[in-house]
């Protein structure tokens, strides 16, 4: 790593001191003209598109840099590692030091943690939720923004100021400062693109080939002509659309196919593009979301019903199903939405590119989550048929709410605390409320009741911390970018999280749903129902790791497990999933939100949140991963693949935002028995299949991996909401996706 120059963090925190009291739009604009483009970083070798960005060490963004940085952030750990590693003369080691305290106040997410009432301080830890143990924990961010990229591509960069214009004319005092922040800030995206098309012309000159010379001559004029016009052909479309999403860091990018699939028509139609040019112009933007390395992010949504031109959008969704195929990349995440009397070549399409190992599109089913949406949400049924999944697949609808995950909870965490009397037996500290010993517990309702109220009380926390998050976000920006394309910002005058958003939601993400359902039924039949041991073995069992107790442990594991087609295992897991689900939705009568809901996504977290929760009562050994998403536990679906599909459609989709379900399959499904295959999905989505994230793995694929991982650097997975190259994972990681049934 090269020696950090702090000129750009200086020189930002300077301005923001600047209009320290200035409208807050006013305050953002300006810190965005102090930020760009110096964040941004040159066109490199093979790009089509101008556009990767390298946010700075302080600055402005609606997204997360680092685990506790959004909005204004400051990333204090890294600046204090880079001034350790490196010699700094005395004056400007003092200036850095001087601009970090400074921040101490102003950065968002502290100004958010210095909010905190005292309960709030008292149960949610301030410190990285990764590698804290505890129930629950708040996340500092204001990610998932899908903004109208449509809206973008036809009114342009100049349609987009008009629009401003008039609205300031006759706008008071409030929200004439809105419009004149908005404004600069599109000043600022005409600079960007400005300084890149000067970048590129410099490049064309010093090229030594001609087609290399001839690109990037495209490159500064398709620039060039999106400053002063809108885009007219999808190389322009897809130019504007990049540099705005790098500009505001929206990092899910809605339904694409919508707004970019009449440019593709009518550049085969002119003869402007043949199809095979445009497929390389969308595999370059596919690397460049790549290279991005948004890690959980990066969706890009094809298919489903609402679309305008369906024809034109099919079109397009074939083309970015064949880009998907041909970058060997694990981003962007693309995600095709089915529904009955589709285009049926759709299907085919991504069957054909899912059975090559690309572990996308990941398949949602329209007929499931527009009725899920409707009752979850309670949006209108043509509201909902703009649904977008974003991130690792929460819901909301593109470009009118927003629902940031700002928060998760270990449910299996909740009831082992439970079970200690409010005493986290890994860190012997008080983490949770005191119902009394397991001893005390005469009934499983007992015990269950208590767990419930467990859960309940961080429930509310995290509820009541989304909305203070929201509050805290507000007062300190309108989010300038994200706003002017979000609906009736620009109406209003106001930015997002200042009342201009339509609706305002919030989501909470759930680990350990599973292992928790198994571990109550173990409990309940070996304990409350046929006395094999007491509950204080159990205890001791469990707080040992099962050492000298592996007979424990394999009655444990045999009973019974949900994702086996199992009623008394499968309902139990209900119950876990209804009471979580309707308890978290009920929040949004105690909060200002107009939605507060579960998302059972599981990335990785479900391997990080286990290393800190100790061994289970369904047999699940202390430290080790936990279920990923709504899937059973790892290897404990063994009565195949039909049975499991029947497990995973009883919990209803219609009380949350959002599951996730991972399927792995051997690649002779998908080549020998393809016919079996496809009638095992459609039974799968007919039945209330709400998606499919399928990896297809040869059977010894994985274990030879772990051996020789230079051999399989093109092996990719799914993780949970996202993909990953199964060799870059952690260990850890890698034994959860490997312990998963592959049929």
């Amino acid at each position: 790593m090269n020696k950090k120059n702090f000129k750009t963090e200086l020189r930002f925190t300077e301005v923001y001191q600047q209009f320290l009291n200035s409208h807050t739009a006013i305050r953002e604009a300006n810190c965005l003209k102090a930020q760009y483009p110096d964040y941004f970083s040159e066109i490199r070798d093979n790009d089509l598109f101008a556009g990767r960005i390298n946010h700075g060490l302080v600055g402005f963004s609606i997204d997360e840099w680092g685990s506790t940085a959004f909005g204004y952030y400051c990333r204090f750990e890294e600046i204090e590692k880079t001034l350790n590693e490196f010699d700094y003369a005395q004056e400007e080691e003092k200036e850095i030091r001087t601009m970090m305290k400074f921040w101490e106040k102003e950065d968002t997410s502290k100004k958010l943690r210095s909010a905190y009432p005292d309960e709030m301080k008292k149960w949610l830890p301030s410190d990285d939720w990764m590698n804290s143990s505890g129930i629950a924990f708040p996340l500092y961010r204001l990610t998932g923004g899908n903004i109208d990229n449509d809206k973008l591509l036809q009114l342009g960069i100049p349609g987009l100021k008009r629009e401003l214009e008039s609205k300031l004319k006759t706008a008071d005092s409030e929200r004439k400062g809105f419009y004149e922040g908005a404004l600069i800030a599109l000043d600022v995206l005409i600079d960007v693109a400005k300084h890149y098309a000067a970048q590129a012309k410099y490049f064309a000159e010093e090229a030594q080939g001609k087609s290399r010379k001839t690109e990037l001559r495209k490159i500064s004029d398709t620039l060039e002509m999106i400053t002063v016009s809108k885009p007219k052909t999808l190389r322009e479309a897809i130019q504007l659309f990049w540099l705005y999403s790098l500009i505001s860091d929206i990092r899910n990018h809605g339904r694409m196919d919508v707004y970019l699939g009449d440019f593709l028509a009518n550049d085969l139609h002119t003869g402007t593009q043949t199809k095979l040019e445009a497929l390389q112009l969308l595999q370059s933007l596919w690397q460049l979301m790549a290279d991005r390395d948004t890690v959980v992010h990066g969706r890009i949504i094809v298919g489903g019903k609402g679309r305008r031109n369906e024809t034109n959008a099919d079109e397009f969704a074939l083309l970015a199903m064949e880009a998907t195929r041909t970058v060997h990349e694990i981003e962007p995440q693309l995600s095709l939405r089915i529904y009955k009397g589709m285009d049926e070549r759709l299907y085919e399409k991504a069957l054909d590119v899912i059975s090559e190992g690309r572990t996308y599109p990941i398949i949602y089913n329209d007929d499931v989550n527009i009725p899920s949406v409707i009752s979850a949400f309670e949006f209108s049924p043509i509201e909902a048929e703009q649904y977008v999944p974003y991130g690792c697949g929460e819901y909301i609808l593109e470009h009118q709410s927003f629902g940031t995950p700002s928060g998760v909870i270990n449910l299996l965490k909740a009831l082992e605390v439970t079970l200690h009397n409010g005493v986290d037996p890994i860190t012997r500290e008080i983490s949770g409320l005191q119902f009394g010993q397991f001893e005390d517990f005469n009934t499983f309702d007992e015990l269950l009741i208590a767990y419930k109220k467990q859960v309940e009380f961080f429930v509310d926390l995290m509820a009541q911390q989304e909305e203070l998050e929201y509050r805290i976000a507000g007062e300190s920006a309108p989010f300038l970018f994200a706003s002017i394309l979000y609906d009736n910002c620009i109406e209003k005058g106001a930015g997002l999280f200042q009342g201009g958003i339509r609706y305002l939601g919030g989501t909470l993400e759930t680990y350990g749903n599973t292992n928790t359902a198994d571990s109550l039924i173990a409990i309940k039949k070996i304990i409350y129902e046929s006395n094999k041991i007491t509950k204080e073995e159990l205890l001791n069992a469990l707080d040992n790791n099962f050492e000298e107790n592996e007979d424990l442990r394999k009655e444990l594991l045999n009973q019974p497990k949900y994702g086996n087609d199992n009623d008394e295992a499968d309902s139990m897991l209900v119950q876990v999933h209804e009471h979580v689900c309707n308890y978290v939705r009920d929040q949004k009568n105690k909060t200002n939100l107009h939605s507060y809901l579960v998302v059972i996504i599981n990335n990785s977290a479900n391997t990080l949140m286990g290393h800190t929760t100790s061994a289970s009562a369904d047999g699940r050994l202390s430290g080790t991963f936990m279920n990923n998403g709504n899937a059973p536990a790892g290897g404990m679906d063994k009565e195949g693949v039909t049975a499991m599909l029947n497990s995973i459609v009883k919990p209803r989709n219609s009380i949350h935002a959002g599951g996730v379900q991972n399927m792995k399959f051997s690649r002779k499904m998908f080549t020998e028995n393809r016919a079996e295959l496809k009638a095992l999905l459609k039974t799968y989505f007919e039945k209330g299949g709400q998606q499919a994230m399928i990896t297809v793995v040869n059977k010894n694929d994985l274990e030879n991996a772990m051996k020789e991982p230079e051999k399989y650097h093109n092996l990719f997975v799914r993780v949970g909401g996202f993909s990953a190259r199964f060799v870059e994972l952690s260990e850890d990681v890698q034994k959860d996706i490997l312990s998963r049934t592959l049929y």
